[in-house]
């Protein structure tokens, strides 16, 4: 095990990159306004029980089900779409459970938006070049602000106002959708 303090800040910039919490603020804001709760713990904790799972078993784990890393980025091409149609158009695809569950806080928040398929193909391609000790460690390090912003996300909302909210949601909703569409751009076979 081999600590670098400057291969995990520069895993940790490219995981914070990837993740990108902060543009993911509009949306988590969405979520939480139809579910009246985000359960940060839980979508932090399972959200990074997939990313250490995926560092060290994606590749076997996507083999195993006879997947290529082409075929899962977009799957979560496809839902990162929807949610981005969402936002934009206004309408409601992903609704809560009727027995007011938190499962909203695994779907759409912690996979794919938090550890979606950019993350994950992003941590195979990083674990050929960085040690997995130091990945580990920036991984626990973005979890951490992760964590801080859904448990504030509410005094986000307040700061933004109704209508900064809107704004940013509908903004991000379109940038969510080019991103959705590169994915699909990029997976796709010419």
């Amino acid at each position: 095990m081999l600590f670098n303090t400057k291969e995990i800040l520069s895993v940790s910039l490219i995981l914070f990159s990837v993740i990108d919490i902060l543009g993911c603020l509009p949306i988590i804001i969405d979520i939480r306004k139809k579910t009246g709760l985000i359960a940060s713990e839980k979508a932090t904790l399972i959200a990074g029980a997939l990313m250490i799972l995926f560092l060290f078993f994606g590749q076997k784990i996507l083999g195993l089900f006879g997947l290529d890393v082409q075929s899962f980025a977009l799957a979560g091409a496809v839902v990162m779409f929807l949610i981005g149609m969402e936002m934009v158009l206004g309408i409601h695809i992903f609704k809560p459970d009727a027995d007011g569950g938190s499962s909203s806080s695994i779907v759409p928040l912690a996979f794919p938006l938090i550890a979606g398929a950019g993350t994950m193909t992003t941590l195979v391609s990083l674990s050929a070049e960085y040690e997995q000790s130091n990945i580990l460690i920036a991984i626990i390090l973005n979890l951490g602000f992760v964590y801080v912003v859904l448990r504030t996300t509410s005094w986000f909302e307040r700061k933004l106002g109704k209508n900064g909210t809107n704004i940013l949601r509908k903004t991000f909703g379109i940038i969510l959708l080019a991103i959705a569409i590169k994915l699909f751009k990029t997976h796709i076979p010419a």
